[in-house]
């Protein structure tokens, strides 16, 4: 018998929560197979077997907080169960959604397929807790495979697949298209019998999902309710209750961020009002002959908001200068065949730009941290590059730049560049990094003054390279200019630093030799 245990989840995270099951008692698994997926306040973990057999038992169900180290279920070496097996006897993912007083006459008969599984929003990466269920991928009635994506969810950083955790028909499609929905809402159910050829004809008959039931919006209610990992370890390592909090997510849950406001503000003795009226809703104002209007998207939503708080918040300063880049467009014209037949990849500027920032980076420290509250968080890794995207910026993360060749970077920008354009970008794409180099030159901008990414403090702005006259020890000669643009937070950057960073990546780019050299 094999313990299936909690294993080290990262620095300062002790607890998990169970997420969902992907096997049942009685399930034959493999080693290095997925039995289990946990959530945690940060990230999911997927839970492998450390060996083939099959899964006896199952002692932690879905929802309950688990510690590091604690048993969730045990694999044995017995045949696995057989179809006719009964699986009620133990938890299982499949669970009946109807309770007694809900089901008519005809629904207590036995079908064969009156077991229905929830198909919930997954974890969607570290500070996401929500996004817009976009497009449905599947309709009532219809069958589907295990991992078939059913829904397309929109966060504020990318657009999400959910997909079937089993194979089944689907019986219940419960959230509309453009509602929002939290982490671990029930979106749709999936009946466990039926097969492709008889699910096909049932769509027709499938009765429209009703609308969901609005939640009470106050925090009365739900007191004992169960609270995300995060919340509770907030509440629990400052001693206060999650039912004394006003939570400001959907249907009046509490978040990470009113927690944290609430601990920070020391908890009020006085009850907190449980909503501020919101300001009456501007109506939309009339069309025009030739207007058209169009709903943002939660990319874009985001983006808005995110680069207005920047301004909002941060002391953002932008500082210019101008590079010669005769060096560089020398150095790829004579190389770029070569370079691009050994590594199988184009040598443009931007590996350049990265490899001469870290090095700027690593002599101005302040550039690539961040302030937290009343603490300055020094960075000792190098990540970041903005990319552009049909649906707006996206910032892919080079991570460890430091490490990495001219062609390790290259190979990498076009990687991530390609996956943003596709919307092919995870979570962990998205995550992680430190200063920001945005590239308007390949637009045609000439000069631009880029906003922070929040919470990094500093962004770097390229342009267009313009062939202009400059003087040359005493002489006027045309060199291929490009101007550079720095915007920082001055809460933590002095206009000293921000220059002497500017410098720097010039000096690095007219010579690249001193990247070389390292001096």
């Amino acid at each position: 018998m094999v313990d299936i245990t909690v294993p080290a989840l990262g620095e300062s995270v002790s607890e998990a929560t169970v997420g969902s099951w992907k096997k049942a008692p009685g399930d034959r698994v493999e080693r290095d197979e997925v039995i289990v997926e946990l959530e945690t306040d940060k990230v999911s973990v997927e839970v492998s077997a450390l060996e083939s057999g099959v899964l006896s038992d199952i002692l932690v169900g879905e929802g309950e907080t688990v510690e590091v180290g604690a048993v969730l279920g045990r694999i044995g070496s017995g045949a696995p169960a057989s179809a006719g097996q009964d699986r009620t006897s133990a938890p299982s993912q499949w669970s009946q959604t109807q309770t007694k007083e809900e089901r008519s006459p005809a629904a207590s008969q036995p079908t064969g397929s009156d077991s229905t599984m929830d198909i919930k929003v997954p974890a969607m990466g570290e500070s996401v807790t929500e996004g817009t269920l976009a497009t449905w991928l599947v309709k009532p009635g219809q069958f589907v495979s295990q991992d078939d994506p059913v829904a397309e969810i929109e966060t504020d950083k990318v657009a999400i697949e959910v997909p079937a955790p089993s194979s089944g028909t689907i019986s219940e499609l419960v959230v509309q298209e453009g509602e929002t929905v939290e982490i671990g809402t029930i979106i749709a159910r999936l009946g466990e019998g039926g097969s492709a050829a008889k699910a096909a004809p049932a769509a027709p008959a499938a009765s429209p999902p009703p609308p969901p039931q609005p939640a009470p919006s106050s925090n009365g209610g739900q007191a004992s309710a169960a609270v995300s990992p995060a919340v509770r370890r907030v509440t629990t390592e400052a001693g206060v209750s999650p039912s004394d909090i006003s939570g400001s997510g959907r249907d009046g849950r509490v978040t990470k961020g009113d927690a944290l406001k609430y601990v920070n503000e020391g908890g009020a003795s006085a009850p907190a009002p449980a909503r501020a009226e919101a300001p009456p809703a501007r109506e939309p104002r009339n069309l025009g002959p030739r207007e058209e209007r169009v709903r943002m998207t939660r990319l874009r939503q985001t983006i808005a908001r995110r680069l207005k708080e920047a301004q909002d918040t941060a002391a953002m300063l932008t500082t210019f200068n101008d590079v010669d880049m005769s060096a560089v467009m020398k150095m790829r014209k004579d190389y770029k065949d070569v370079f691009e037949k050994k590594h199988g990849v184009r040598l443009g500027f931007m590996s350049f730009f990265v490899k001469s920032c870290v090095a700027a980076l690593k002599e101005i420290p302040n550039v690539n941290a961040e302030i937290d509250g009343t603490d300055i968080i020094y960075k000792n890794y190098y990540n970041g590059v903005a990319v552009g995207t049909d649906k707006g910026l996206v910032v892919p993360v080079v991570r460890d730049a430091d490490t990495m060749t001219l062609a390790e970077i290259e190979a990498d920008i076009a990687r991530l560049g390609e996956m943003a354009r596709d919307g092919k970008l995870s979570m962990e794409d998205l995550q992680g990094g430190t200063f920001t180099i945005s590239n308007g030159g390949v637009y045609g901008s000439l000069m631009s003054t880029p906003i922070l990414n929040p919470p990094q403090s500093g962004v770097l702005g390229m342009h267009r390279i313009e062939q202009r006259p400059v003087v040359i020890d005493g002489k006027v000669e045309v060199r291929p200019m490009m101007y550079l643009a720095l915007s920082y937070d001055h809460r933590i950057v002095d206009g000293k630093e921000a220059v002497t960073f500017l410098v720097r990546v010039k000096e690095a780019l007219e010579d690249p030799e001193r990247m070389l050299l390292d001096v």
